[in-house]
């Protein structure tokens, strides 16, 4: 979880949200960073380490990239007037040349776009770090499994050893 001040917010440089089960599910290829267009009481849930990108996806409408399905609750300070919808769709900012590249590959190679990670960098600003993937295989996923666990047996014979 994320590292929290003493008046419960996030630091910089330190993850809000991590989407592990895409790292099972799908063969990471290409990482992008993007920017969020959040209102404010959003950022404040943010700093509280308030969200769950792990039902979230990332696709194109129109000439845009947008996350859907992002559930960030609402912030319970402020009043009921300021509250924003918690999945509501949310604007990536990427740039041109991004966008069209991330377009390209899911319409014509088959690829998808996953939310991998949501963080403030080292100035302060939300981020999303996204993800261009193809699906794996239940074959893929038991081989992935495997691995997993021989590591894990491999560390416990090399603890016992030493």
């Amino acid at each position: 979880m994320a590292k929290k001040n003493k008046t419960g917010m996030i630091s910089t440089n330190t993850t809000v949200a991590d989407n592990r089960r895409a790292r099972f599910d799908y063969q990471l290829e290409e990482t992008f960073e993007a920017g969020l267009q959040l209102t404010g009481t959003e950022v404040k849930s943010l700093r509280l380490g308030q969200c769950s990108i792990n039902e979230s996806y990332v696709g194109p409408k129109g000439n845009e990239i947008f996350l859907f399905n992002a559930n960030i609750p609402e912030y319970q300070q402020a009043g009921h007037h300021l509250q924003h919808e918690p999945t509501r769709i949310r604007k990536l900012l990427l740039s041109r040349r991004e966008i069209n590249r991330l377009i390209g590959a899911v319409s014509r190679e088959g690829y998808t776009i996953i939310p991998t990670r949501l963080y403030f960098n080292a100035r302060g600003v939300a981020k999303l770090e996204i993800a261009l993937a193809k699906g794996k295989k239940q074959h893929d996923k038991r081989e992935t499994i495997k691995q997993r666990d021989w590591g894990r047996q491999k560390q416990r014979i090399m603890k016992n050893n030493t």
